[in-house]
């Protein structure tokens, strides 16, 4: 025994020593190294296995949500719901890239070009390729290295000044004199891979090469190669659009027959004192886009940095938001535990509408700062009441009959569908609004994912890679 294990080490240290591995099995070597790092604002939820579904007696409601012991991989969750001003990161992101865009189309304004190759002193051999055999990639990229400017008494040129008027309302549609960005104009173009398309047996390629084929012809593995590339192009897999993602302000009015909510409206959003307020006001798609645009904000971040990527950020699926809301315990009511929505000394426990109707009987009114009342034992907060929750998940009354129950999803297309039930998605959590049955963590409701609500918000979650944090 001692001396296979004086081998084996042996053989280890010639590997590491020399790139020439001597005929053995040892692996890629020099592959970098990978420690997860915890996102900003996220807590890890371990893996585990729970009973999902209805825990009360409510026993017609068990039809839409029986009992089913499931399990969930790892992840991240954000701590809290997505505020305005996390929200607000986005819009601006999004404005700036417009503008810098048409600062930088056909070269009309110097210093702000595109940072592709046909720009730069020493562009690398791979950028000229990219750049003269596929000019219509995706490769171009915007220059985002020069400063903005956005006081009107310091513009640098005429050119510029022309651009950045066209970010603002016209004269005629200014109200008092104020100069407003034009919200209609803040439109994201996303991007991303449908794997469900993928997936389908019709797009995959088995590649099973013969020398000769049935008539004893040699068959041609060029041929085979160019054949099989025009139906597994990857390209067709590549799907977009293009979403405005400012936020419904006006969803303070219209949610509401005969209220006066228009100082929400007014200031709710972009006032300094509701920023760490969730934002609301934001459709499932504007949520989707938030979190492709959060994947590629980091993920650009990391590979200038030579960073390995990470996974891309989220909404979390129906079984992801639950099991996160029970905070590792089961058969249970609410997030903190208990089968009441008050603790012993008579105070709420979240922000809904309590008694009936005593909507400030909690500390709250509308929304609330979503790092008051306590969180649960995951450490999250606000995972009953506040704001209900987006959730991947679209809504169908008899899916957990038929879910997996390993990681259990029901989404066909996450973007795009014309099955009305598939537009219907799952939101969890209840709200300020709504009365403390919807806060239990079994309740299932929905929305249709083109709609905003003043009651809606979301929050992100990111897979962990790896089995367990403590592997690391």
């Amino acid at each position: 025994m001692k001396k296979l294990i004086i081998i084996t080490i042996g053989i280890g240290m010639l590997a590491a020593c020399n790139s020439n591995p001597h005929g053995e099995l040892v692996g890629v070597q020099d592959r970098p190294e990978f420690y997860p790092s915890e996102p900003y604002g996220m807590v890890y939820i371990p893996q585990g296995s729970y009973n999902m579904g209805n825990a009360d007696q409510d026993v017609p409601y068990s039809m839409v949500s029986p009992t089913k012991t499931v399990s969930v991989p790892a992840f991240w969750m954000d701590q809290t719901e997505i505020t305005n001003n996390e929200y607000r990161q986005f819009v601006y992101w999004v404005r700036d890239s417009i503008l810098r865009y048409r600062l930088g189309e056909d070269g009309l304004v110097e210093g702000y070009e595109f940072d592709d190759a046909a720009n730069k002193e020493d562009p690398t051999f791979f950028e000229e390729y990219v750049a003269l055999n596929y000019p219509d990639s995706m490769q171009r990229r915007l220059n985002w290295e020069p400063y903005l400017e956005w006081e009107n008494d310091r513009y640098p040129s005429i050119e510029y000044t022309e651009i950045i008027q066209s970010m603002y309302l016209p004269p005629e549609e200014m109200f008092m004199g104020r100069r407003m960005i034009d919200a209609r104009q803040l439109n994201y173009a996303y991007f991303f891979i449908n794997k469900q398309k993928a997936a389908k047996k019709n797009n995959r390629v088995i590649f099973d090469y013969k020398d000769e084929d049935q008539d004893g012809q040699y068959f041609s593995y060029r041929d085979y190669i160019k054949e099989t590339k025009e139906i597994s192009d990857r390209s067709s897999f590549f799907e977009g659009g293009v979403i405005n993602i400012y936020p419904d302000t006006l969803s303070w009015i219209h949610d509401f027959t005969y209220s006066y909510n228009d100082p929400m409206h007014d200031k709710y959003f972009w006032h300094p004192s509701y920023d760490d307020y969730p934002v609301v006001g934001v459709n499932w798609r504007q949520a989707r886009a938030f979190c492709n645009w959060r994947t590629k904000f980091r993920n650009d971040y990391l590979q200038d940095e030579g960073e390995p990527i990470e996974q891309e950020f989220r909404l979390p699926t129906e079984a992801e938001w639950e099991y996160a809301a029970r905070g590792g315990q089961d058969l249970m009511t609410y997030p903190w535990g208990g089968p009441y929505a008050m603790n012993s000394s008579g105070c709420y426990l979240g922000n809904f509408k309590p008694l009936r109707g005593n909507v400030t009987a909690d500390g709250g009114f509308y929304p609330v700062k979503v790092t008051a009342y306590s969180p649960n034992d995951f450490n999250l907060y606000n995972m009953a009441g506040n704001v209900s929750e987006w959730t991947n998940t679209a809504f169908e009354a008899a899916s957990y009959y038929y879910v997996s129950d390993i990681s259990p999803n029901f989404e066909y297309n996450a973007y795009e569908s014309d099955d009305e039930t598939l537009k219907r998605k799952v939101i969890r959590g209840g709200s300020w609004k709504d009365v403390a049955y919807f806060m239990q963590v079994s309740t299932r409701d929905y929305e249709y994912q083109d709609t905003a609500k003043c009651y809606i918000g979301f929050r992100t979650v990111q897979s962990f890679m790896g089995r367990d944090i403590k592997d690391f």
